[in-house]
């Protein structure tokens, strides 16, 4: 068995940094206060000790501006980091993203990549309200030519990390900025987890909960608390929503029959129902029950947290959820 120790999110992040930066003098660093400051939540910190101002590289506020200097610098070979401190300010550099980076390698006809990496923080719960609260994977999903990479545990999140600043596609990497501290074990050795591969998180037979980003975990608990009423739960994790595994999601729920998807984003035009539609199109013939979908309340984040509690997806909802599909009462 391979050595592992106990790392957090955000420490499993910053050793993937570490490392890639290390091994590729190519990779670096930018973003706002990423600095001697190490980011708005840490994850930076003591880079600029090793690697020098010139490799951690502290940004005037101007997302489209260091958005578009990483595209150009991707474009000439140099494989960027670039740190855009809330997901929400993506809306920023939407020009640089959208219609440069995930379209150069289209338009070029092969002969420009645009090896990027975006790394952003998403999700409520922080009482940080409407614009510093969302959740917008399902938006980047949507643009062809994006990667959109969700990881959920420490493992991942490393694995995750060290593939995307080696891909030759821009991947915008999404970071839920309420599970820094989940602590799991991370190999002391390399390792990369590819893009594209969903996991497994929990075993079970009767219904399938597939859960992204910060949901892994509310699906987790909602499992262990559905298990004492008898239900056995299947957690499966996409690890990216572009691309998409489809292949372990539908064998998840042709073995159990029943499905219910749950995500952080806005439940309506959200990654729930491409991930249910997926589902009810390809393994309609397995289904004993309807596919459910949870996903955030349709309005903006409330700053007030009795009230931001309310928008955001619970395991409370998932047990309910389930057992409608079983005919109980909640």
């Amino acid at each position: 068995m391979p050595e592992t120790r106990t790392l957090t999110i955000a420490e499993a992040i910053r050793e993937a940094l570490t490392e890639e930066m290390r091994r590729d003098p190519t990779v670096f660093l930018m973003g706002e206060d990423i600095g001697r400051a190490g980011g708005v939540f840490m994850v930076t910190k003591g880079l600029v000790e090793e690697f020098g101002a010139d490799r951690v590289m502290n940004t005037p506020i101007s997302e489209a501006g260091y958005a578009g200097l990483g595209v150009g610098a991707a474009m000439t070979g140099m494989r960027p980091v670039v740190e855009i401190m809330f997901n929400d300010f993506l809306t920023l550099a939407m020009e640089q993203i959208v219609n440069q980076a995930a379209k150069m390698h289209y338009m070029t006809g092969g002969q420009v990549c645009v090896p990027l990496v975006i790394r952003t923080a998403l999700g409520a719960g922080r009482g940080a309200a409407a614009q510093h609260s969302q959740s917008f994977q399902a938006w980047m999903a949507h643009v062809p030519g994006l990667k959109v990479v969700l990881p959920s545990t420490p493992y991942d999140a490393k694995g995750l990390l060290k593939a995307a600043i080696r891909d030759a596609n821009p991947v915008i990497y999404m970071e839920a900025k309420m599970c820094y501290g989940i602590q799991g074990p991370v190999p002391s050795e390399e390792y990369l987890v590819p893009i594209g591969v969903a996991d497994v998180k929990r075993v079970g037979t009767d219904v399938t909960l597939v859960a992204t980003s910060s949901m892994v975990q509310v699906a987790l608990r909602a499992a262990e608390m559905l298990d004492k009423e008898g239900i056995s739960a299947e957690v499966v994790d996409p690890r990216s929503l572009k691309p998409l595994d489809k292949e372990t999601i539908l064998a998840s729920v042709k073995k159990t029959g029943r499905a219910v998807v749950i995500d952080e984003g806005c439940r309506e035009y959200g990654a729930t129902a491409e991930i249910a539609s997926i589902i009810a199109d390809e393994a309609f013939d397995a289904l004993d029950a309807p596919v459910k979908r949870i996903g955030a309340l349709d309005v903006p984040v409330p700053m007030a947290p009795v009230l931001e509690r309310e928008t955001i997806p619970n395991e409370q909802q998932v047990v309910e959820t389930v057992k409608g599909l079983f005919g109980r009462r909640y």
